[in-house]
């Protein structure tokens, strides 16, 4: 019987490439989006995948978005928190609100969604958690310490949870993407996207896919040894140790 995968924010960019490499390994999944209905449909749509509505930044509405997926396809075997925001601005112009809603939709709704499946993980003996960071939990970035201390946040609960699980035969990990060829990327003028190729090594951005084939290796049963881990993927922009 086909495994159950969910994805937050997975109507666009990383998070549909992720949906989409998920489908095309034999998954049933499940699609979380936050309110573009035109992305939603397209992604119905196109992949075949049912798509769940709510803010992950919300305890109840990820209780409800569970619930609707497992009566509908079974219980979650794998999770993939990627939804994400940004609010960017300097510290000393940053509003509580841009803290605020970066820090829920971004570090809360990793505990909101996997609080959700934990138990059911627990009582099969089986699961997979992978929650997708940033290069800048890293590194750091200027304008933006509540994005960075969100995706930083990320991994250390990554780390935490890997150990709470181990012996139950789930694991925990963290895939970490530098600058992806997204919507949100492709958005910047180009002198600053010429400056941000000229500091990636490999001398291109990254694409959905090579993120989403990551993933697409850590939701595998045969990865099974591979916990707390944080996976970098960002063309050598910042090597962790």
């Amino acid at each position: 019987m086909a495994r159950v995968a969910m994805v937050t924010g997975g109507t666009r960019g990383i998070g549909l490439a992720i949906a989409e490499r998920l489908k095309s390994d034999g998954f049933k999944v499940a699609v979380g989006y936050a309110g573009n209905e035109e992305a939603a449909k397209s992604c119905a749509s196109k992949l075949g995948v049912m798509i769940v509505k709510g803010n992950v930044g919300e305890f109840g509405d990820c209780e409800k978005a569970v619930k609707d997926v497992e009566a509908e396809l079974g219980p979650i075997d794998v999770l993939v928190n990627n939804a994400g925001i940004t609010r960017d601005a300097m510290l000393h112009k940053m509003t509580p609100q841009q803290w605020n809603e970066v820090i829920f939709v971004n570090l809360a709704s990793i505990f909101n969604m996997s609080r959700q499946v934990i138990d059911g993980m627990r009582e099969r003996n089986y699961g997979r958690i992978i929650n997708v960071s940033s290069i800048n939990g890293q590194k750091g970035q200027m304008g933006q310490t509540n994005y960075s201390a969100a995706k930083a946040g990320v991994i250390g609960f990554t780390k935490a949870l890997a150990q709470e699980t181990a012996r139950k035969g789930i694991t925990v990990n963290a895939v970490s993407p530098g600058y992806i060829d997204t919507e949100m990327v492709q958005a910047v003028s180009p002198e600053v996207m010429k400056s941000i190729v000229a500091g990636i090594p490999v001398g291109r951005l990254g694409t959905a896919a090579e993120i989403a084939a990551c993933v697409a290796f850590l939701a595998r049963e045969d990865a099974g040894f591979v916990t707390g881990a944080t996976l970098t993927v960002n063309g050598g922009q910042y090597m962790a140790a």
